[in-house]
């Protein structure tokens, strides 16, 4: 079961989502996308909120209101967070998520430290949380199956973006070829005219 809930501090609305628990975060932490953006309570257990972001946004494209949205509801989402005042929320892409064999279920490192972004939330804020709750919806979801029928579109973009490329070098090649062959002629034409006006000589005596 993921919950998804609905940001409405942007124009668009952006959604936000996280797994029912624990079991639920390590499959969407094996089946993430590229393009998701992790968010978590730093040091304490809470839920794994995730953001996903639209093709050629990066971390740094994030709204401020965005990632408070996503703290509030971690902190919400945390036994112990949730009863703290002025906690961490640390964020990172998905990719940056590292997971090794003696890790519990829904625990995780990071590749490079220096790519976790943090943001200190000095308390909870209900009216953020009721807001996003009232957004509130809950999806049963194939992870993986999710993630390879997004691979496969990528695959199809790309082979068809390579053929489309190969199409207009293809063309480029044609025109480029038509225009030499179009200046050949005319030197042929230049030279032709050039040799004719050299071999008529006119006499003044032909004319006797």
């Amino acid at each position: 079961m993921v919950f998804f809930f609905t940001s409405t501090v942007v124009d668009p609305p952006v959604r936000l989502f996280m797994g029912l628990d624990k079991h639920e975060n390590e499959d969407l932490i094996k089946w993430g996308w590229p393009e998701d953006v992790w968010f978590h309570v730093d040091k304490v257990s809470s839920a794994h909120v995730y953001l996903r972001l639209n093709p050629g946004q990066t971390i740094e494209d994030i709204p401020t209101a965005v990632v408070e949205d996503a703290a509030q509801l971690c902190k919400a989402n945390s036994i112990s967070g949730n009863k703290m005042n002025n906690v961490d929320v640390v964020y990172t892409m998905w990719g940056n998520l590292r997971k090794t064999a003696g890790m519990d279920a829904g625990q995780v490192g990071f590749h490079k430290d220096k790519e976790v972004y943090k943001i200190r939330i000095e308390k909870r804020i209900n009216e953020i949380i009721n807001r996003l709750n009232k957004t509130k919806e809950e999806m049963e979801l194939d992870f993986r199956a999710e993630r390879e029928k997004r691979d496969a579109q990528e695959r199809d973009q790309a082979k068809k973006e390579q053929k489309d490329r190969m199409q207009r070098e293809k063309e480029e090649q044609e025109r480029r070829k038509k225009e030499a062959s179009l200046r050949n002629y005319d030197n042929m034409f230049d030279a032709a005219k050039m040799t004719s006006n050299q071999d008529t000589n006119y006499d003044s005596d032909d004319f006797m």
